[in-house]
């Protein structure tokens, strides 16, 4: 008599099966399941393991090459390519970011973090934003198409903003500068200076 079927198969863990259909950029249908997939990211970086760190080396708290291309193909998905970026995808880019102690992707993710932060603050001040995979690409300044006065910015954005970064380490030099000229001195009433600049520069 043979073994059951069942008793011959392995286990399968069904939350990695879901994950890795999540990442897929043909799954992703809106900018939810783009922050979903994002948090699929999120995970493998600080954990090392997962769908996304399948087939390689990947150390917990750490970000490479890989993690921000994943990063990219998810936030340039065709469903969400004409959208702006969520203040749920954006926040999820800040947690990677924050998670990834180690770096080893040539400064990609900065890149990526930066504009996607500027795409979704103009988006939410009601000023014109261009597709995204214009936007994020490596080849476009973020200065082509960006704000870059604070009296064209939503100042509830400038505040998140300012807040995602508050406290925490921040290497992103890039994101910093932007914020530092976006934000400037005139942009806010004085009594809130302290808190806009404590951002752990």
């Amino acid at each position: 008599m043979s073994a059951p079927l069942a008793a011959l198969a392995e286990p399968v863990d069904v939350s990695e099966v879901t994950s890795e259909v999540a990442l897929e950029p043909s799954k992703i249908s809106c900018r939810n399941t783009a922050a979903q997939a994002l948090a699929v990211v999120r995970d493998g970086v600080i954990t090392g393991e997962g769908p996304t760190t399948r087939g390689r080396v990947h150390f917990s708290r750490a970000l490479d090459r890989y993690d921000a291309a994943w990063c990219e193909r998810i936030l340039t998905a065709t469903a969400v390519e004409n959208q702006p970026i969520s203040r749920a995808e954006a926040t999820t880019l800040f947690e990677i970011d924050q998670a990834a102690a180690e770096r080893s992707d040539e400064g990609r993710f900065d890149d990526l973090l930066a504009k996607a932060v500027v795409h979704h603050a103009a988006s939410v001040s009601g000023l014109p934003v261009p597709p995204r995979t214009v936007a994020l690409s490596p080849a476009t300044s973020i200065e082509s198409w960006g704000p870059t006065k604070a009296v064209s910015v939503d100042t509830e954005v400038l505040e998140w903003i300012a807040a995602q970064m508050r406290g925490k380490r921040c290497s992103n030099r890039t994101l910093k500068t932007l914020v530092a000229t976006i934000v400037g001195v005139a942009a806010l009433p004085l009594a809130q200076m302290p808190n806009v600049f404590d951002i752990g520069m």
